[in-house]
């Protein structure tokens, strides 16, 4: 699950050389909350789930445990 996010993310930002752990934080990828929409987006049409935003939502990890309960 991790390889498929951080490809998102490194396809969004257009940078192969990112790194991103579990531990990444949307602040560290110095993402807006327009980009956060928009990854939202692009993370539901991989998973093919709905993920609701919420401001909680702030680290890869984060996400993880979204994707991991909507499957």
């Amino acid at each position: 699950m991790l390889e498929r996010i951080a490809k998102i993310f490194k396809e969004y930002k257009a940078d192969d050389d990112l790194i991103i752990t579990e531990d990444t934080t949307f602040s560290d990828l110095a993402l807006d909350s327009l980009d956060t929409v928009e990854l939202i987006m692009n993370l539901e049409d991989e998973f093919g789930v709905t993920i609701e935003m919420n401001p909680s939502i702030q680290s890869i990890k984060d996400l993880m445990t979204i994707l991991e309960k909507t499957q």
